[in-house]
């Protein structure tokens, strides 16, 4: 099997999960093991994330531009504050702060989990019991549900960061976490997207930055990556189209039974290894 084309299947699957509360990080560590791609680098997972950002971006567009010009108004005008742009906009800002105090100090430890499909086993049975959880808190969120606010953008944040180990899911954690705080499902689900744009531009922004100074961007990155990369961009793009509705509303139980075989399977290929 051509080096390429595992590669190519490993972008794939970040987009369609990337969307999925499953883990995308936890499938993308697991695909390694199956495949033997030793060199597919953290950065070539990065680099995947950024291209379903740009789904994100895409999908959100309109959206994003609104919230941004509401956010900037309440800069120069006190009656602008009250709208929904200010309060989702200062929201992102704390998550974001939340996030990197909670997931920066996690990096060794994530690098030392992706080798290891026993560890992402176990955190995809937390993603399972979260997914399980989660989905009895649908009907309830489902009506108006409080605003987003700068606190509850700080709970999610926290949230977010702590999801950086594989096997968790970002997605079903900060949307779980949104619907603790009284978001309605739809919110939780759209705040839970506008979080993840600055953490996963600023974790590029990192990659980016060490490698720059090694000199060894392009040596990192494995054959195929460009297709990799186009491919996670598509997929991802239309997987946020084609299972929004289904995500938001909490029909999660299929996604918690997935996790938990795909978890005990990872353990015990482990432990038969």
């Amino acid at each position: 099997m051509s080096d390429a084309l595992p590669v190519f299947f490993m972008g794939l699957l970040q987009g369609v999960t990337e969307f999925l509360p499953v883990s995308s990080s936890g499938h993308l560590v697991l695909m390694k093991q199956i495949f033997s791609v030793d060199n597919a680098s953290l950065t070539y997972d990065v680099l995947l994330h950024f291209a379903t950002m740009l789904a994100t971006l895409l999908y959100f567009g309109k959206d994003i531009l609104r919230l941004l010009r509401e956010w900037c108004a309440g800069f120069a005008s006190a009656d602008a504050r009250g709208g929904e742009g200010w309060n989702v906009g200062w929201a992102v800002l704390a998550g974001t702060v939340a996030t990197a105090a909670a997931g920066l100090p996690l990096k060794p430890v994530v690098e030392r989990m992706a080798a290891l499909p026993g560890a992402v086993g176990a955190g995809l049975l937390c993603t399972s019991l979260l997914l399980w959880r989660g989905s009895s808190m649908v009907a309830s969120a489902t009506s108006e549900g409080r605003p987003v606010s700068l606190f509850r953008g700080l709970l999610i944040g926290l949230v977010q960061g702590a999801a950086v180990l594989p096997g968790v899911s970002r997605s079903g954690s900060t949307i779980v976490a949104g619907m603790k705080t009284g978001l309605s499902a739809p919110s939780a689900f759209r705040f839970s997207f506008l979080l993840s744009l600055p953490a996963v531009l600023g974790a590029t922004l990192i990659e980016v930055r060490g490698l720059l100074k090694s000199g060894e961007w392009a040596a990192s990155l494995p054959e195929g990556w460009a297709a990799g990369f186009f491919a996670s961009f598509v997929a991802g793009f239309f997987s946020l189209a084609l299972l929004r509705r289904v995500v938001a509303a909490g029909r999660w139980r299929p996604f918690a039974v997935y996790c938990a075989f795909a978890g005990a399977l990872s353990i015990l290929l482990s432990l038969a290894r």
